[in-house]
């Protein structure tokens, strides 16, 4: 947490002679930028196996079939296919878990009063006036309830793009494949009870996540 403290103060100090009060906020999206770079690797092995899958999607459409109304026959034999051609069932969801410490920072360095011993001074950084440890249902004022309805509008696009993109990959026979498309909405909800810098960890998160499956699907 300490080293995440200092990196987070050091980007603020390189951009705040462009961004000014802002360039806290803008930190937190480098640093959440810089977490996702580092994950990029898995990321991509993740889609060449969500690839793999779908060329095997009209056999396991066949099997399912054939196999309706024995559901543990059903299992086996999807479990032997993919066994065979080497490939995964599931996504991997290693890059999600990965990020779950980075973004468990990044709520303790806007929640905690103080760092290594020393008082937090992040706490006292804001966005458009509103501090970044502030949360929507506490004491804010009309402006920092339009900041964090702007958040949620801007995580909602994001949310509505990547369940449009989850409906195209995502066979509608894949298991829990409906639910898997609703998951995106629920940042816009998180952010209503996270604090503001945590909100824009997610905006800048999934936000990344839908360019970078764009860029890589249309590499094929």
């Amino acid at each position: 947490m300490s080293g995440a403290y200092h990196l987070v103060a050091a980007l603020a100090g390189a951009v705040h002679p462009l961004l000014g009060g802002a360039s806290t906020a803008a930190a937190i999206m480098l640093f959440t930028a810089a977490v996702r770079l580092l994950l990029h690797p898995l990321v991509r092995a993740q889609v060449r196996a969500e690839r793999a899958r779908a060329a095997l999607q009209p056999e396991v459409d066949r099997l399912r079939r054939r196999h309706r109304d024995q559901p543990e026959r059903l299992q086996r034999e999807l479990v032997a296919l993919h066994r065979r051609h080497g490939v995964p069932m599931f996504a991997g969801c290693l890059p999600t878990l990965l990020q779950l410490p980075f973004f468990s920072v990044t709520y303790r360095l806007f929640s905690s009063p103080t760092v290594g011993g020393v008082t937090n001074a992040l706490l006292g950084h804001t966005l458009f006036g509103v501090p970044l440890g502030a949360h929507l249902f506490g004491s804010l004022g009309g402006s920092g309830v339009l900041v964090f309805a702007g958040l949620a509008a801007l995580l909602a696009v994001v949310a509505a793009l990547s369940s449009v993109w989850l409906a195209r990959t995502t066979p509608a026979t894949a298991p829990a494949g409906r639910l898997l498309r609703l998951l995106p909405f629920g940042t816009v909800l998180a952010a209503a009870v996270l604090p503001l810098a945590a909100g824009l960890y997610l905006l800048t998160s999934t936000t990344w996540t839908l360019v970078e499956r764009a860029a890589l699907r249309r590499r094929g």
